[in-house]
């Protein structure tokens, strides 16, 4: 079965069946804001609001990034675990079901047995009887959910059931976002190799110079000395960034399930804009993040635990009934003049059993405590990742320009420092500080220009997802 029929069985299947409410946002004690603190950089259009929310990294417009994801989403390991997961949960929940059904058995019997007669004065040895009987039976037994017991079970196994499907949601959600930082590292790596080998270039040419000036007596030995350095210092860092690309190619091979080659097709260069933030509450957040789905679920499931667990300390009945035939001839199975049959009812009232009962009640809330206590915990940290990401927007957009703008002046400058060294007016020094600030400047903007778009993948993931409206409140 592939990964989205299952979750939509598993989705058909909770709803058939009494799910547990979801938890209200005011047992949490937690006053949520009318609107996030810190300000949305950029509300989607009508159009792009309409975009498919599992498809929000179709939003960077990288042809590559969409091929890759979708080989992620296909082939990643990780994520055939969590589906593997999640069909175990679905498969928990029918058992938990079943216990609410009758159960029906067959059986056939066959049974051989020799008697002796000990004690009896017969002559020629000890007397003995040898039999053989045949049985065919048909048994049931119902037990009658009184006082909500089993009820109670399936009810929070639909309650694991949907957690696990939030799990997979997030495992899903967790790996495309993976695959985009790791996309967008290799794209960085690519152009700071790019980077690094036009900068040996320059220095080589720049050394070339050098020599050429210590030949006819121009310049000291110090500067071809410098100049050398300077080249050796550029060709190791071409090696290093080789090596960088080389491994976030691998990466991206791991991320899509298959051999780490590390020849993974990537753009030349990065996303020239940012796809628009989503627009939503921080009241949304708790239906958009499948985390914290996940643990109000496991939530509502430790509730139905502590209703389970109450509900033992009533009275169980049972119904039983049970038929079929006993004959000493197999042919006779089937006559119904050797029918058997037998009808019971059980009442069942724990009377004594040491406090067990009531320390599973006790138990079962302290694990719902717990749960509760874990989920307000989660929302929380939710929120900070989403004012985190939403602050540091502005921050890098800032940054990005400075860094810009940095790395024109440092070009600039280095081309005027070359410029007066060559007629005299500079010592070399001020030709190598130029050129090693300006490849430095250049490799700053890279590297904030690849944060940018991590800090959008962050958002993405913090906000959980793309521009889906949520379908039903849950902040009331």
């Amino acid at each position: 079965m592939n990964p989205r029929s299952l979750v939509l069985c598993c989705a058909v299947l909770a709803a058939c069946a009494s799910a547990p409410p979801v938890t209200q946002v005011k047992e949490l004690d937690l006053a949520l804001p009318a609107s996030w603190t810190t300000p949305i950089p950029a509300a989607p259009t009508p159009e792009t609001a309409t975009s498919a929310a599992d498809a929000w990294w179709q939003g960077f417009g990288d042809p590559e990034l969409n091929r890759l994801v979708e080989a992620a989403l296909q082939n990643n390991r990780d994520l055939r675990a969590a589906l593997a997961r999640l069909e175990a949960a679905a498969q928990s929940r029918t058992i938990a079901a079943a216990g609410a059904l009758p159960e029906v058995d067959a059986g056939f019997d066959a049974q051989r047995s020799r008697r002796l007669f000990l004690g009896f004065p017969f002559a020629g040895g000890t007397p003995s009887s040898t039999t053989t009987t045949f049985g065919l039976s048909l048994s049931l037994r119902w037990e009658l959910d009184l006082w909500g017991r089993v009820r109670a079970g399936d009810s929070a196994a639909i309650a694991d059931l949907q957690a696990a499907a939030a799990d997979h949601a997030g495992a899903r959600l967790s790996l495309v976002a993976q695959t985009c930082r790791a996309y967008f590292a290799a794209v960085e790596a690519r152009q700071q190799l790019a980077l690094a080998e036009a900068t040996v270039v320059s220095i080589r040419q720049t050394a070339e110079d050098v020599r050429d000036r210590f030949r006819r007596g121009v310049r000291p030995a110090l500067d071809v000395h410098l100049a050398a350095t300077n080249l050796a210092n550029a060709e190791a860092n071409v090696a290093q960034r080789r090596d960088a690309l080389q491994r976030a190619s691998r990466q991206l091979d791991l991320l899509a399930g298959r051999y780490p080659r590390g020849d993974a097709g990537i753009a030349p260069a990065m996303p020239g804009t940012l796809p628009p933030v989503p627009a939503s509450l921080p009241g949304e957040l708790l239906q958009r993040r499948p985390d914290l789905v996940a643990a109000e679920r496991r939530l509502a499931a430790d509730g139905c635990r502590v209703d389970a667990a109450r509900a033992a300390l009533y009275p169980r009945l049972s119904l039983t009934a049970s038929g079929g035939t006993s004959t000493e001839k197999l042919e006779d199975l089937v006559d119904d003049d050797f029918r058997v049959w037998s009808l019971g009812a059980n009442l069942l009232q724990p009377l004594f059993r040491g406090g067990a009962l009531r320390a599973d009640i006790a138990r079962a809330q302290a694990r719902r405590a717990e749960a509760l206590a874990n989920y307000g915990s989660a929302v929380l940290h939710a929120f900070v990742e989403v004012e985190d990401t939403l602050a540091a927007t502005a921050q890098l957009d800032e940054r990005q320009r400075a860094t810009t703008s940095a790395a024109n002046h440092a070009r600039l400058a280095s081309e005027m420092a070359r410029d007066r060294y060559q007629l005299g007016l500079a010592d070399f020094l001020a030709t190598a500080d130029g050129q090693r600030q300006a490849y430095q400047a250049d490799s700053a903007r890279l590297s904030i220009e690849r944060q940018r778009l991590e800090n959008r993948i962050d958002l993405f993931l913090a906000l959980g997802g793309g521009f889906a409206a949520p379908t039903s409140d849950v902040s009331q």
